[in-house]
């Protein structure tokens, strides 16, 4: 009787409200997703409604398992640490040029930020305050205006041969490689003369101790800076020995990742067993892994097979151990950073790379491509052998966030320092993708029924209506047998009697 009170007006109604609601649901749950990265239908789920349920274990076992995923959040995070760019371009004679030409600004207030404090920390002590030069450059390093920190460098070299006036002046005033190393040479020179003092009195106590590492400091990036204007200007094997020297005068300071420098040299003159010494002392399990050093020894071991390398025939007689061996070092490679290859194989724009970048993440992706993909030109076959074998690495690694196959998990913080590293108009390579979560699908598939039905309702009504009277009847069909079968069993008084209550 109820159902054949129904108007059609009604399915209508319904169908439309329904639409509407699970319209807003599908919204605000995808607008939740991609500010958090998760389901809030889900998250309310697992956080409020499964203790109530009795879901929740006190066992000292489940104690111990929340205290290892702390212990993974925790890893994960200083995991994510960034470091500065071995290869980092300069700001005057190539970054400010970038953005003369193309009006758009390459590196990220954050980015330059870090510069900012890596400068602070390698450019100046405690006792700096005795000379006045060096006390302008201390304040010079904390500007953030690039005409101020100019024009505070110039004030400090009218006082005295500051090296770290001319180091700034080289990085941000000089337009051209070539007046950025004439810059470097003089500031080497004072520099030079600043060492030798402290290193004299190094011993004789604390301050001392820190002015002669700082002294240390600003010699080793001064050289360093050298090395790579002669590399940019041409004079690769010069720049070779001068990264060489640099690193048996200062094996210690490792900070610098000058080895990077010295591959990336050694590339462009084919030296490629200079490369792989270089790969045997540095590509070490005790040592932190890198791009470049992954993706060097990938291309020295596809350089081998690669231009006789053809899918075809290797599907039909298989791999030859060479070519075995090429294979597991891409895919090594591209386990630790899996954003190299688009950039590699041009499927993905390049942009200048920033002055920081993040280990296994899209800027260290960029910051090696920028530099290495000729290198892969130059070798036959390399970027064919790359294109054929990369995509395997995800089909061994099935969820790469949560293990690794050659090394630890993938970082889940990667996406968030790239993009306060890299600049607004780069569309950041994402690793792994985000799945979509089930009630985002489930309510865009609920959106979609409903509102389907509404808009056939609101054409048809009198046959929807119909649809709707015999979809409920037959929903509610094991409900009425039974209710018969109950009344068939009870004595009629009584069913009378359990009806009027």
């Amino acid at each position: 009787m109820f159902l054949n009170t129904l108007t059609p007006k009604f399915y209508v109604a319904l169908t439309g409200t329904s639409s509407l609601i699970s319209g807003l649901i599908l919204m605000f749950e995808w607008w939740y997703f991609r500010k958090y990265g998760t389901s809030f239908i889900e998250q309310v789920s697992v956080s409020h409604l499964r203790p109530l349920l009795g879901g929740v274990d006190n066992s000292p076992s489940n104690s111990n398992t929340s205290n290892g995923d702390s212990d993974s959040n925790r890893q994960s995070v200083s995991e994510c640490k960034v470091w500065r760019n071995p290869l980092n371009l300069f700001r005057g004679a190539e970054y400010n040029r970038y953005t003369w030409v193309t009006g758009r600004e390459p590196l990220t207030y954050y980015d330059m930020n870090l510069s900012a404090q890596d400068h602070q920390t390698f450019f100046t002590c405690d006792t700096d305050h005795l000379r006045p030069a060096d006390a302008i450059m201390q304040k010079a390093w904390r500007e953030r205006n690039p005409q101020a920190r100019i024009s505070a460098a110039h004030e400090a070299l009218e006082l005295n041969e500051c090296a770290t006036a001319y180091i700034l002046l080289a990085e941000e005033e000089a337009t051209t490689i070539v007046e950025a190393e004439k810059l470097f040479k003089q500031a080497l020179k004072a520099g030079e003369g600043c060492y030798r003092r402290s290193q004299q009195l190094q011993h004789h106590g604390t301050q001392y101790e820190a002015q002669h590492r700082r002294d240390t400091n600003v010699l080793v990036y001064i050289k360093r800076r050298l090395a790579m204007c002669a590399r940019k200007l041409g004079r690769t094997r010069e720049a070779v020995k001068m990264m060489r020297d640099l690193m048996k005068e200062f094996p210690l300071l490792s900070m610098f990742n000058i080895h990077e420098n010295l591959l990336e040299a050694l590339l462009e003159l084919q030296a490629y067993a200079d490369v792989q010494a270089v790969l045997a002392k540095y590509d070490d399990i005790s040592l932190p892994k890198s791009a470049t050093i992954c993706y060097t020894a990938a291309l020295l071991k596809a350089r081998a097979v690669s231009d006789k390398f053809s899918p075809e025939a290797a599907s039909r007689r298989g791999l030859s151990t060479a070519e075995m061996n090429a294979v597991e070092a891409i895919h090594r490679a591209v386990e630790f950073n899996p954003h190299v290859p688009k950039y590699l194989l041009e499927m993905k724009s390049l942009i200048l790379p920033p002055e920081h970048i993040l280990k296994r993440g899209d800027s260290e992706a960029i910051a090696y491509a920028f530099f290495h993909l000729q290198h892969w030109k130059r070798v036959e076959g390399a970027l064919n052998l790359l294109h054929c074998t990369w995509e395997g690495t995800f089909r061994m690694i099935p969820y790469p966030l949560e293990k690794g196959h050659l090394f630890y998990p993938y970082p889940i913080c990667t996406e968030t320092a790239d993009r306060e590293l890299l600049p607004s108009f780069h569309e950041v390579s994402v690793y792994p993708k985000k799945e979509l979560p089930f009630f985002i699908l489930f309510t865009a598939g609920l959106c979609s029924f409903t509102a389907m039905l509404a808009l056939l309702t609101h054409q048809f009504p009198e046959l929807m209506g119909v649809f709707a009277k015999a979809f409920l009847s037959t929903l509610f069909a094991p409900l009425n047998f039974v209710m018969e079968k109950v009344e068939s069993i009870l004595p009629s008084s009584l069913w009378h009697q359990l009806t009027r209550i």
